[in-house]
């Protein structure tokens, strides 16, 4: 790869310097013919846009030669200072490059899609027919593989099957191979201590191979009847059920006749409940795009072996007055780079070729992309579209009641605010249990919503247990001393409120911590709650002394405050209790103590059966564990203590 930007002014360059602009025509003009990613930026040095080419000359240049008016495009071209290019060997490496880039720098002028949580798969576990069997004579767990739900970085270790669009989507599918194959989903530490069966084998949905109830070439033959099915040859499954059942039939062996045959009736409801379709698609994606009101919605449902397992709505950002087209080819080459791209796609809208080969190329897939479907694919993108556009409207719906309650905020606490997008709030909250675990929560609304990873959570030490003034004093502290030099430096910026869940007794410590930082106390208010602490009599509480205010039950700014209120109440408690829990349980002093590693921290909780029970274990006792030395266990001795 090779960069090239344009060349910084020295102190040779003459008092009648070129134009930027013809600089930068100049610099198009001697871009190569070759594949490549290009960068814009601004004249504070801040990234536009970032894009790639088959032909960077030729499409650096499109945006130069024309006038695109008052467009999104528009309004980016007529901010570029300058830009860079990078050369790459193929308009896949060229994919891969953009794509890291719109990451990494989030350009201003880019469609960007959200990072999300990894997609659900179902998980089987492979058998091992050597493993030996348990002391009881049952199979053991290794030799009967486990489904389960499972989020994260696959193996080849076991088989996976997805992915899914949502973790409905995989129990369902859990449910349906517990109806048809019986297959278990106990943990391994369970199974190898049953002793009789559980109750999933009463009422028919395992077939208990813990206690022998099934041999294990039986049900390794259901396990690979499920992956089967799974993997969309419903057909072949059902001829195989049918023919193993007449066969048990012509030996007059009837009751395992019937059980085949019952088999084959659940499977038979259960596929048709599903509605599963015999087009020949195994896996599709279907994508639909919707775009109103200056906001977007991408609709992706997914059919995996043949069945339709449900949608999820994406809503990007950036999108302004972006086509439709646009929106739906920014999804397919961010979204099919972090995960692999089935064979076939159903879009809404024609998709550039050309991108549709890159990716191939990337991932080594051969992808065929349809946007004129019939019949069944018909269907699919038809449902895919009309969820895009409920999902786009609730969206709609929403974002103007949220902006309509911050309007609602910023008018009642008389803030001078013509602009709503960048109004900024920071809520703090003290949760602890009678002094036990203390911790703060600063949550913060920004955008008109609550901006999640934003959220901070702060360990709260050095004070008098239950002493919330104190605790206010330390998080405020810890939260804006290192903001106030930022500000004065002119790095940084205060939210427009901070939020105090409190009366006059937390305001007063938050103004004392205000006023020696030298910030502005106007932007401190405290929620008070109102008589007998009912909901929608809260009153708001001035850090300045002004009067206390009531905004009325029914006020929409009342609404937004108790919303980012109890949002804060919230994180803090939740976060009080995973300390709490820590504590008390010890979990941590184990996990910190040097020359204990997972595998002996594994062994001295199965052999004490807890920490309480290694707390509680002598020098002596904890010696006999394989691996712990009497230097060790001294060291795990006092440290639990």
């Amino acid at each position: 790869m090779t960069d090239s930007s344009t060349p910084e002014p020295t102190a040779e360059t003459p008092a009648s310097a070129p134009d930027p602009r013809e600089a930068l025509l100049a610099q198009v003009a001697a871009l190569p013919a070759l594949p490549g990613v290009y960068r814009y930026f601004d004249a504070q040095e801040q990234v536009l846009y970032v894009g790639k080419a088959n032909h960077l000359r030729k499409r650096v240049g499109s945006y130069f030669q024309k006038d695109h008016g008052g467009t999104r495009i528009g309004h980016m071209v007529s901010k570029i200072a300058r830009m860079e290019t990078t050369v790459v060997r193929s308009e896949a490496e060229a994919l891969l490059l953009e794509n890291n880039l719109i990451k990494t720098l989030k350009p201003k002028y880019n469609i960007l899609f959200r990072d999300d949580k990894s997609y659900p798969y179902l998980k089987l576990a492979r058998a091992n027919p050597n493993a030996p069997v348990q002391s009881s004579g049952y199979p053991s767990a290794a030799q009967s593989p486990r489904m389960v739900y499972y989020r994260g970085a696959v193996d080849r270790r076991h088989d996976y099957f997805g992915p899914y669009p949502s973790v409905w989507a995989v129990r369902e599918a859990i449910q349906l191979l517990q109806k048809v194959f019986r297959l278990r989903t106990c943990e391994d530490t369970v199974y190898a201590n049953r002793t009789r069966p559980c109750l999933l084998f009463q009422i028919k949905r395992c077939s208990a191979p813990c206690v022998g109830q099934i041999s294990v070439a039986d049900y390794q033959r259901d396990v690979d009847a499920a992956m089967r099915l799974l993997r969309g040859e419903t057909r072949e499954v059902m001829a195989s059920i049918e023919s193993r059942m007449m066969a048990h039939a012509e030996r007059l062996e009837f009751e395992q006749a019937a059980e085949l045959r019952n088999q084959l009736g659940a499977l038979a409801k259960v596929l048709h409940q599903q509605a599963v379709d015999t087009v020949g698609d195994q896996d599709v994606d279907i994508l639909a795009v919707k775009v109103q009101g200056g906001r977007a919605c991408v609709n992706l449902a997914m059919v995996r072996g043949g069945r339709h397992l449900g949608d999820r709505p994406y809503f990007p950002v950036h999108v302004e007055e972006a086509e439709p087209s646009e929106v739906l080819e920014a999804f397919i080459a961010q979204h099919y780079l972090e995960m692999a791209p089935p064979p076939s796609l159903i879009t809404s809208q024609k998709i550039d070729k050309d991108l549709i080969e890159a990716l191939g190329k990337q991932t080594g897939i051969r992808i065929h992309a349809v946007h004129q479907p019939r019949e069944q694919r018909r269907a699919w993108l038809e449902m895919a579209q009309q969820n895009a556009d409920l999902q786009l409207a609730r969206l709609l719906a929403e974002e103007g009641s949220q902006q309509a309650r911050t309007r609602a905020l910023v008018d009642a606490l008389d803030l001078a605010l013509d602009d709503l997008d960048p109004f900024r709030v920071e809520c703090f909250d003290i949760s602890h249990t009678a002094g036990e675990a203390t911790q703060a929560s600063c949550v913060v609304f920004h955008h008109h919503k609550m901006q999640s990873s934003e959220y901070r959570r702060y360990n709260i030490e050095g004070i008098t247990p239950g002493d919330d003034y104190a605790a206010m004093r330390q998080v405020l502290l810890r939260r804006y001393s290192k903001l106030a030099e930022a500000v004065r430096a002119g790095e940084g910026r205060l939210p427009d409120l901070v939020l105090i869940d409190g009366g006059k007794g937390q305001i007063g410590i938050a103004r004392e911590v205000f006023e020696s930082l030298d910030l502005d106390i106007t932007r401190l208010v405290g929620v008070e709650k109102g008589e007998g602490r009912k909901v929608g009599l809260e009153e708001l509480v001035f850090a300045d002394g002004r009067e206390k205010v009531y905004l009325g039950r029914d006020s929409a700014a009342l609404m937004l405050v108790a919303q980012i209120r109890d949002e804060a109440h919230r994180f803090a408690i939740t976060g009080m209790r995973a300390q709490r829990a820590r504590v008390r349980v010890g979990a941590s002093k184990l996990e910190d103590i040097p020359g204990v590693g997972p595998k002996k921290r594994a062994r001295l909780l199965q052999r004490f059966g807890g920490v309480r029970g290694v707390a509680d274990a002598s020098v002596q006792d904890l010696c006999t564990v394989e691996g712990i030395s009497e230097e060790l266990a001294q060291a795990i001795y006092q440290a639990l203590r």
